[in-house]
């Protein structure tokens, strides 16, 4: 019988986050997947445990993922830890779950701390609906071109970024989605110089000349207005119901599909073609 795969979340700034269960679950795994071994000691030096550790990250992963599942399949269980926050959040682990799940190993998530919905919380902003974006690229074309695909997105956005690119994403905010844009920046989230400025885009990035960036952000920002309506044109509806017969559709089903785009009933539509 295979072994079971932990999701153990761990605190990414106050020790004092760590929960029972999370403490429970490593002592009681065979053996920890650590992104960092060296951050892990420290974190399992606070809680009195010794375990035997294993490297997973993102440059080893194709190789240590598969040495991780042979030994779940040979019955051991693994917790798999992060640096900080919850395990297959914009993180490698997501490939480790992937391959877990093709060899039908099962995989539990430990609940913690995680950024995104700390910050999410804390913005200010829309919460109902939102897409967490991680990490943009780094490349400031592909970062540009990322960003235009989400220029009409309308629900709230999340971000992760590092200090020393705030303000080159900041100005490519500000292109994308106007100075005006609602925006949070959430830094050092349970650190001791935990801060949540709640401004716009064009703010945020005037005050960067003032006052460097410092720790790392979960930028959360507003999503676009929904579009306003348009009215009906009732004209250019018959228009384009001409258009569609000549493409071969019925006056039905030209009626229908052009009432569908410009918003008005097919019953109309068809009535106005025969002139009622």
């Amino acid at each position: 019988m295979s072994g079971k795969l932990y999701l153990v979340p761990t605190p990414i700034g106050n020790l004092g986050d760590i929960s029972r269960r999370m403490a429970d679950t490593m002592a009681g795994a065979d053996f920890l997947a650590a992104e960092d071994t060296r951050v892990t000691v420290k974190l399992l030096n606070h809680l009195g445990l010794k375990k035997p550790m294993v490297s997973y990250h993102r440059h080893n992963c194709s190789t240590a993922g598969p040495a991780i599942v042979e030994r779940l399949l040979a019955g051991e269980s693994c917790a798999l830890v992060t640096d900080a926050g919850t395990p297959a959040i914009s993180d490698p682990g997501e490939d480790l779950v992937a391959l877990c799940a093709q060899h039908d190993i099962e995989v539990e998530a430990i609940p913690g701390p995680c950024a995104l919905i700390c910050a999410l919380s804390v913005s200010g902003l829309p919460t109902a609906r939102f897409t967490f974006e991680g990490f943009l690229p780094q490349n400031k074309k592909n970062r540009r071109s990322h960003l235009d695909s989400l220029k009409g997105e309308q629900r709230t956005m999340v971000f992760y970024e590092a200090p020393h690119k705030l303000e080159d994403t900041l100005e490519d905010f500000v292109a994308v989605f106007g100075a005006e844009r609602r925006i949070a920046l959430c830094r050092e989230l349970t650190k001791l110089h935990e801060e949540v400025v709640r401004t716009t885009v064009g703010q945020a990035l005037a005050d960067c000349a003032t006052r460097p960036p410092r720790g790392e952000y979960v930028l959360v920002v507003e999503g676009a207005p929904e579009a306003p309506a348009q009215e009906a044109d009732p004209q250019a509806a018959l228009e384009r119901v001409a258009q569609l017969r000549g493409e071969g559709l019925s006056l039905k089903e030209a009626c229908a599909k052009a009432g569908e785009e410009f918003g008005i009933k097919k019953r109309q539509l068809y009535d106005m073609s025969l002139g009622k």
